[in-house]
């Protein structure tokens, strides 16, 4: 798919697999029925990375780059990631705001030429829970990345024993590449 019709998509579903030493994602189109459809970017995060770096293809061949973010900085628990496209030209960032996450994660998204995105679970009472104890990491959570009261996105984990989120997109201005790799970092980063 290229990246004008990507930038088309009001809704994405990214799916993990976990592996012994990668995690693997796919994200996909959401077809008429609401299921999979088109595969839309491929990734996999190497774990126990000291500076995190998650490259995207357009499938899981990896013959077509698409996107990448990396950190700024080597474990920083406030550090920032840039996102790229395939020839390098700057996305986006995003980072974690460590003194409101100890209690509900809180994440900042900024694209060149729009305001800064603040996104937060969803629920308090659930953010709380699994912070309390391990055994509650299943528990689906949910951002809504907005300004003010405006949504111009959400991430919300599935029930299921696989890890499946579901990406709705309000704000056409939003580049879909850094959405999917916001999304990712997601999951991939939200224990740290």
């Amino acid at each position: 798919m290229d990246t004008a019709t990507l930038q088309t998509q009001t809704r994405l579903i990214l799916r993990q697999q976990i592996t012994m030493m990668v995690n693997r994602y796919s994200v996909h189109t959401v077809a008429p029925d609401g299921s999979e459809g088109t595969m839309v970017a491929f990734a996999e995060q190497k774990r126990l990375a000291l500076k995190e770096q998650v490259t995207f293809y357009t499938d899981e061949t990896r013959g077509e780059a698409l996107a990448a973010f990396k950190a700024r900085k080597v474990i920083d628990l406030a550090s920032g990631y840039d996102v790229v496209d395939a020839s390098g030209t700057p996305l986006g960032l995003f980072r974690k705001e460590f003194g409101k996450s100890l209690f509900r994660s809180t994440w900042h998204l900024q694209q060149p030429g729009l305001p800064t995105y603040t996104g937060q679970e969803r629920n308090l009472g659930v953010a709380l829970l699994r912070r309390v104890t391990d055994v509650l990491s299943w528990l689906p959570y949910h951002f809504d990345f907005s300004v003010g009261a405006s949504i111009a996105f959400s991430v919300e984990r599935r029930w299921g024993l696989r890890d499946r989120y579901a990406i709705e997109i309000n704000d056409p201005r939003l580049d879909r590449r850094l959405v999917i790799a916001m999304a990712v970092a997601l999951d991939a980063l939200q224990g740290r």
